[in-house]
């Protein structure tokens, strides 16, 4: 489950380190699992949760129980989701995205694991990316199970609702705009093409359960990896946690790169509290790997 956490980062931990060097030794040894959060998605425009400024200040992500409980929800969520997907499918891959990219075609790491639902860690050329919570570009039928694709929702809601364009207060990285009860209006909600039943995007609410499938593949991928290296990830929540956890257990080195104190810091040999952009193009540079077709800045 993604369970909404309260957590304060205890005063024990420790502190946020600006070396490099283990990054750079681990991903040098090659066979490294990358774990990424939304902090890794901040400088291509698309704000994180927890960081400063984070959503959750002011936005409450829609669960599971909510939007599959009520017509009127779904009628909400649509419309900002609607509004939000205008401004995340103009999102392109940073330097971040593009250096774990450069990582994976130099055959450093064994797999990517995402927590988020932007797209683009794929964007950015990375192969094989596990899409833990799912992904905002397909649309899922609740009743016959039938997958489309979200451009062709977003035609239809765009026939559905001419002229719908309210201004948002923001957007958050469930790709959700925040607007007002009276800006969402009478919003009309599209059915299934196939069947007429419920559209819900193929990303995992808060309160659903992430697929056990697909749990036990992240579980072998992180079983198989010489490190772990967490970018931009609070890991408040278990879905996430549980790997840096199973790796710890295991006596797999965790490296975490983010720039805030995380609930996994206790299990990592370090963290590196340093903007990803940056402290990734620095990795990339000393060990000669290519971003953007050159050696990174």
């Amino acid at each position: 489950m993604r369970p909404t956490l309260h957590w304060t980062p205890e005063e024990d931990l420790p502190p946020g380190s600006t070396d490099l060097e283990p990054v750079a030794d681990a991903l040098g040894a090659g066979g490294v699992v990358v774990l990424s959060g939304a902090g890794i998605s901040t400088e291509s425009g698309i704000p994180d949760y927890r960081g400063e400024g984070g959503s959750l200040s002011r936005h409450t992500p829609m669960t599971y129980q909510d939007f599959t409980g009520s017509d009127r929800a779904r009628r909400r969520y649509w419309a900002r989701s609607h509004l939000g997907w205008r401004t995340f499918r103009r999102a392109v891959p940073n330097t971040g995205h593009r250096a774990v990219a450069a990582f994976g075609r130099h055959g450093l790491l064994s797999g990517v694991i995402t927590q988020n639902v932007d797209g683009l860690h794929q964007a950015a050329g990375s192969e094989g990316v596990v899409e833990l919570h799912g992904g905002l570009d397909r649309v899922v039928c609740l009743s016959c199970g039938a997958v489309s694709e979200r451009r062709e929702l977003a035609r239809r809601l765009e026939e559905a609702n001419a002229g719908f364009a309210p201004v948002a207060a923001g957007i958050n990285p469930d790709g959700d705009a925040d607007l007002t009860d009276e800006q969402v209006g009478d919003f009309r909600v599209v059915p299934c093409a196939v069947c007429g039943g419920v559209l819900k995007p193929d990303v995992v609410f808060f309160g659903e359960n992430v697929p056990p499938g697909r749990v036990e593949h992240c579980r072998t991928l992180v079983r198989e990896a010489t490190s772990l290296l967490v970018l931009g990830s609070s890991l408040t929540v278990m879905s996430g946690l549980r790997f840096v956890r199973q790796a710890a257990q295991a006596g797999t080195p965790v490296l975490i790169v983010n720039r805030d104190p995380t609930r996994g810091d206790r299990h990592a040999v370090t963290r590196v509290a340093l903007p990803l952009g940056t402290a990734l193009a620095t990795v990339a540079d000393r060990l000669g790997v290519p971003v953007n077709g050159r050696t990174a800045a």
